[in-house]
């Protein structure tokens, strides 16, 4: 057992690190993952979590943190009838089987490998927040089949490799496709239910009895942050929400893709 004064230390800290993540995540409209996962990785240093197992637990931990919160989402969104169920059960296969292979990826790989992968998608989606266009498609309706497999399997293991939820992807690609943006938004909440639980355990698997994890961890899921960052972004994402209503949409995705690209920025430079 760790010392009391330790276990506050990090705990202080963390409380912090939920409070600005749920600020943020109101005030830019997103689950969580994106912003989560580098305030994680900054606070992991600061406490001297070893590198070789720091961006491991930033991202597991994210994705234990979006289970509750990606299915209480979906429930509100299915009650009001604007999920696409056939979307999602077309993914009911492959968006686990890839968040599955992202955590196998994540057992063999170094925390350098997993911060390119955030910090390669992070800046095209900051591309896309900077230059979206509302006309660009691929076509009128979704593909099925081979096409849509790899789609969901691919947002699987993307998003399993970065600790989010899979709503931005999901969302890139059905409006792609001709979906609305309100009905993209909500299925993406049933995309965060199907990569959300299967990376908490692939995560645990994937780290179970590593050296060097924080105190209270199970495999690369840190039930400490777990328990303090849920009701502590809960409270704070209510004031993000007011500070986006009092910005443009187009002020929004400008103010995202810059926090993505710092984002980017930052895990470059921890490359060397």
């Amino acid at each position: 057992m760790p010392p009391l004064s330790e276990i506050l230390i990090f705990s202080a800290a963390l409380i912090a690190a939920g409070a600005a993540a749920g600020l943020l995540a109101g005030l830019f409209g997103v689950g969580g993952g994106a912003i989560l996962v580098p305030v994680f990785y900054q606070v992991y240093g600061l406490l001297g979590v070893p590198d070789a197992v720091r961006t491991h637990i930033a991202v597991g931990t994210s994705l234990a943190i979006i289970v509750p919160t990606s299915i209480r989402s979906f429930n509100a969104h299915r009650k009001r009838g604007a999920v696409d169920m056939d979307i999602l059960k077309g993914w009911v296969i492959w968006l686990p089987l890839g968040t599955i292979l992202a955590s196998v990826v994540a057992a063999y790989v170094s925390g350098a490998f997993l911060r390119i992968v955030f910090m390669v998608l992070a800046m095209l989606i900051a591309l896309k927040m900077f230059f979206n266009r509302e006309h660009w498609r691929l076509g009128t309706e979704m593909p099925r089949g081979p096409v849509n497999a790899v789609a969901g399997g691919t947002i699987g293991l993307l998003s399993g490799l970065m600790g989010i939820g899979g709503g931005t992807l999901a969302n890139l690609w059905m409006t792609l496709w001709n979906r609305t943006v309100h009905q993209s938004v909500a299925t993406s909440s049933g995309v965060g239910v199907l990569i959300s639980i299967p990376g908490l355990f692939g995560y645990i698997w994937a780290g179970w009895g590593e050296p060097g994890l924080p105190p209270f961890s199970t495999g690369f899921i840190n039930w400490i942050t777990v328990a303090l960052i849920i009701p502590v972004s809960l409270l704070m994402a209510p004031l993000g929400v007011r500070l986006a209503h009092a910005m443009t949409r187009r002020q929004l995705e400008v103010g995202f893709g810059l926090f993505l690209m710092a984002v980017s920025i930052r895990f470059l430079v921890s490359l060397f």
